[in-house]
């Protein structure tokens, strides 16, 4: 039984593998000002299997005179691996173009590993390790319920996941609900008029996808998981009361505290709801991969 709760772990493996970039595109709209890409790499890995869902360490340049030659990110593989021609691996993954600010002087950063790899151009080279992790397992019964929730490129393991549900367990038969949060609709990666690749292939009669969007998106409101919820009702209460009920949650670890408060209202009062996800965390069907 995989973890309960789980963090993408900054920890450096000795396999290493030479990548090249063979694609990159950005999948968020030119309107919006969050830039996320899409990401290409192949790799030469005889004998290495990639799985759905697990991540590879991207090694990005670092600070010598600080004693870091390199700075180690894990990101989630977003797609189903391929076998190209040639026998490389094909791996696809997305990166957003991340600031931190310094608490002190309130000066913006560019974050290390995510601009090196938005500034990649087809044709460059980099270091790669890994594979790391499996996080979401495909349930034993292939009539059981999964409820999917994920937030900007957290929807990356989910659709590899559901892509691989679909093209490699022909026996399943259950129903997945895929709950994507975001600040408004331009934001939704692969759920928006350019990029909805969840409704090419996938079965309408078991999946549906549903978008948990901010009621104003230009301020700092929290995304409205609550109405989310609600929209769904009674359908929902019984999926999370059923024994054959999965709940899978990736993201940014804000997440956590933002769930905790829209379910409690959902099921009526903050006791209650810690009563009932402590029976899906103790029954292995409530997991979180956290950033």
């Amino acid at each position: 039984m995989i973890k309960p709760e789980m963090h993408v772990e900054l920890r450096e493996s000795d396999v290493r593998h030479t990548a090249r970039v063979v694609s990159s595109r950005r999948i968020s709209p030119e309107s919006v000002p969050e830039e996320v890409k899409e990401l290409v790499l192949a790799l030469h890995a005889p004998g290495i299997r990639f799985e759905a869902g697990q991540s590879i360490g991207v090694l990005a340049p670092g600070s010598p005179e600080f004693g870091n030659q390199h700075h180690l990110r894990l990101y989630t593989v977003a797609d189903l691996p391929e076998i190209a021609g040639d026998g490389m691996t094909h791996l696809r993954i997305c990166v957003k173009r991340c600031y931190r600010m310094d608490p002190y002087t309130g000066e913006r950063h560019p974050g290390v590993a995510s601009h090196y790899l938005c500034s990649r151009r087809v044709g460059d080279t980099l270091t790669v390790t890994g594979p790391y992790g499996l996080p979401f397992a495909v349930p034993e019964e292939p009539d059981a319920n999964l409820i999917l929730i994920g937030t900007g490129t957290g929807i990356a393991p989910f659709r590899a996941f559901v892509k691989h549900l679909h093209h490699n367990v022909p026996e399943w038969t259950g129903r997945i609900w895929l709950f994507y949060g975001a600040k408004n609709g331009l934001e939704m990666l692969y759920m928006n008029d350019e990029h909805d690749d969840f409704a090419q292939y996938y079965d309408p009669e078991t999946f549906e996808a549903f978008k948990a969007l901010s009621p104003r998106p230009h301020w700092s409101d929290p995304i409205a998981w609550d109405l989310a919820f609600a929209e769904r009702g009674s359908a929902l209460l019984r999926m999370l009361e059923q024994p054959k009920t999965y709940v899978y949650v990736a993201g940014l670890e804000a997440m956590r505290n933002e769930l905790d408060h829209a379910f409690a209202g959902f099921f009526g009062s903050p006791e209650k709801w810690a009563r009932r996800k402590a029976e899906l965390v103790a029954g292995g069907r409530w997991v979180e991969l956290l950033y």
